[in-house]
This record gives structure tokens, sequence and C-alpha cells, in this order.
């Protein structure tokens, strides 16, 4: 794997990943919290769930996702040089 292709796909997973971020802390949040706020999760309104913490769920889970992302591509990087 070349340089250029290692530094593609590392840009490829952080444009999904802020993304997936984006539509849960912004869209989830804000946009879309009337609609969510009908359903209940441990008795509070979903949408409130998610602005005051499901984001940071969410957020804590995409950077061990893309760790374990990364550590695969470094390995895939790795035995390509060998």
């Amino acid at each position: 794997m070349s340089h250029d292709q290692y530094w593609r796909m590392n840009l490829r997973y952080v444009g999904l990943l802020l993304g997936v971020w984006f539509l849960v802390s912004f869209g989830a949040s804000v946009l879309f919290v009337d609609s969510l706020d009908h359903i209940r999760l441990f008795g509070f309104k979903l949408g409130f769930w998610f602005a005051q913490q499901g984001a940071i769920f969410v957020f804590v889970v995409i950077i061990f996702l893309y760790v374990l992302l990364m550590n695969r591509l470094d390995q895939k990087s790795a035995s390509n040089k060998s």
C-alpha cells in the first residue's frame, strides 16, 4: 500500500466518522428533536437524551472505531511493505 493510498483511506475514514458524528450530534439533537421526542428512552424523550448524553456516547464509540480502523489499516500497510 502506497503512502497516498494510506492517507486517502485515512481521510475516507475520518470523513465517514465525522459525518456520523454530525448526524448524531446536530441531526438528532437539533434537526430531528421534535420527531425523536415522541420516543422515550429510560423515561426521557429521545431527542433530549441525544442532546444531553447520546451524542457524547456516540462520540466515544466513534473514537474507539477510528482506533480499530486505523490499527487494521496500519497492519495492512505494514504487511504490504514486507
